[in-house]
């Protein structure tokens, strides 16, 4: 057995990997960005092939600046962007289209006639999910229906489907596995969570030949090995999860009613309900957090689409920052935003508004406003749609929460965790390991292997970096929030499909 833990964690914006010793402490790390294609307004897109080559790039660079070979890990695991999904020509092992992101909102009028024929209703049953473009299902019925050939080589059994999970483990594996595990198939829109089946009626509703699909396993289980010719060694490919699920499992939240929130590219909630799969009444997601053999975690979910993505759009198009570390520096120059608020619905909103034709806005702008003002409101608005995902899985579990750990690229912004903290009034505890998704990743694999021996020894290794104290007083807390109420309200059912050219 090597004396190191591989995590490949291929996200919206970067692929990155990760090695980690068996304390849990990052050894090395490499990270590449991936360029986001925008064929249309509100689609996006990824090249495949782009995805598996920063991958694999990270990979040999993460290797190489621990001075270590591939002999010298005992295992791989994989988190990725869940909804993503690529189609590939099982022969060739080429992308038949590009990889359309679990942001992409070009399938949002086949949900809506889902949601008026009343199916909706099944597949809330079946996947605990709803029905919204956001997820890979309606994506891979899109492919199939608009680019020539695809349905027939489908029928024929020359392609596969897979989230980004599998297609890595195809590539890595020289296209010897087609899998996928439980927590990333829970996201499909395809997959009965409860039955713990691929579910032949909504196959046959979105017309997807089952034999494009992968098979689902557990998320720590040794399912493939490494092609040497990649790597040089064969090494076991033994942890799966969506990058939430990773992170849930990486903040060692093992217990029932223990949450965690990722600030990602988009914002994700994820509360463990343990056994039970508990569903919903105000807007989040039933789900699977992982999978050991065939005893099923389950969780409450919200999903919020653009957190850390809007600082992005302040560095990259309107280019008032440089980096994501000035925004926070910016932010500080100011007591307050001014007024002003930033509703980031750039591809609609989620959980728990589920509105795919809200549009971005900025809101509660004069003449006093600077550009320290917007950034500032930028950060809170991440706070603001954290906040109306806590009160509703506070609702829907009849759990209060003591505190909420924290991880994702935005975490690092200490004025975002002060501000989150006096909005929910709970402490907010950040762990010393930021990569939370990585570290799911790789304790998943490493329970597969015998690395690590179990949870309690992986609960070890956790702890607290810093703890963010509530300070904001209750009346100011109140108009803060009915201000971003009002603003979201301006914000929903702005764009009309109908206006598409």
């Amino acid at each position: 057995m090597g004396s190191y833990i591989m995590a490949l964690d291929q996200g919206t914006t970067s692929s990155r990997t990760v090695i980690f010793n068996r304390a849990g402490e990052i050894v090395s790390s490499s990270q590449q960005e991936v360029k986001q294609i925008y064929p249309k307004p509100g689609w996006v897109e990824h090249d495949p092939m782009e995805i598996w080559t920063s991958q694999i790039h990270t990979i040999r660079e993460a290797l190489r600046r621990a001075n270590l070979q591939a002999s010298d890990i005992s295992a791989i695991g994989i988190a990725n962007q869940r909804e993503t999904m690529v189609l590939w020509d099982r022969r060739s092992g080429k992308p038949i289209y590009n990889a359309i992101v679990w942001q992409c909102r070009r399938t949002a009028s086949f949900c809506k006639e889902l949601r008026e024929e009343g199916f909706d209703t099944r597949l809330r049953e079946k996947t605990g999910l709803v029905t919204d473009a956001y997820f890979s299902g309606t994506k891979l019925k899109w492919v199939l229906d608009q680019i020539p050939g695809a349905r027939r080589e489908a029928e024929r059994g020359h392609l596969a489907f897979g989230t980004i999970d599998s297609w890595l483990v195809d590539r890595l594996s020289g296209g010897k596995a087609h899998v996928t595990d439980y927590s990333n198939a829970s996201r499909t829109l395809l997959y009965n969570i409860h039955e713990l089946r691929w579910d032949d009626e909504i196959l046959q509703r979105f017309g997807i030949p089952p034999s494009l699909l992968p098979e689902v396993v557990p998320s720590s289980h040794p399912v493939a090995f490494t092609d040497p010719k990649i790597l040089g060694a064969a090494v076991p490919i033994a942890g799966i999860a969506g990058d939430q699920q990773a992170a849930l499992f990486g903040q060692c939240c093992f217990d029932p009613g223990m949450v965690k929130t990722t600030y990602g590219t988009g914002c994700f909630m994820l509360m463990n309900t343990g056994v039970e799969a508990k569903r919903s009444g105000s807007g989040l997601l039933t789900t699977i957090a992982w999978g050991m053999g065939r005893e099923i975690t389950y969780a409450l979910e919200g999903s919020t689409f653009i957190a850390g993505g809007v600082i992005q759009w302040l560095r990259d198009e309107l280019r008032l920052i440089r980096s994501a570390e000035e925004s926070e520096t910016l932010a500080s120059m100011v007591e307050d935003s001014n007024g002003v608020y930033v509703v980031p619905a750039f591809v609609g909103l989620g959980a728990p508004h589920w509105d795919p034709n809200a549009r971005g806005a900025i809101l509660g702008l004069t003449r006093g406003v600077n550009r320290s003002h917007l950034v500032r409101a930028a950060i809170e608005s991440i706070a603001f749609q954290t906040k109306e995902v806590v009160d509703c899985m506070v609702h829907d579990s009849g759990l209060g929460l003591t505190e909420l750990r924290v991880d994702g690229g935005a975490a690092v912004n200490n004025l975002l965790c002060q501000f989150q903290a006096d909005l929910l009034d709970i402490p907010i505890r950040r762990p010393k390991v930021l990569e939370s998704t990585a570290l799911g990743a790789a304790y998943l694999a490493g329970l597969a292997v015998g690395y690590w021996r179990n949870r309690e020894e992986i609960s070890a290794n956790w702890s607290t970096g810093r703890e963010f104290i509530p300070r904001m007083s209750r009346d100011r807390r109140r108009k803060l929030l009915m201000g971003w109420e009002q603003a979201v309200a301006r914000s929903k059912n702005w764009f009309s499909p109908d206006l598409e050219e």
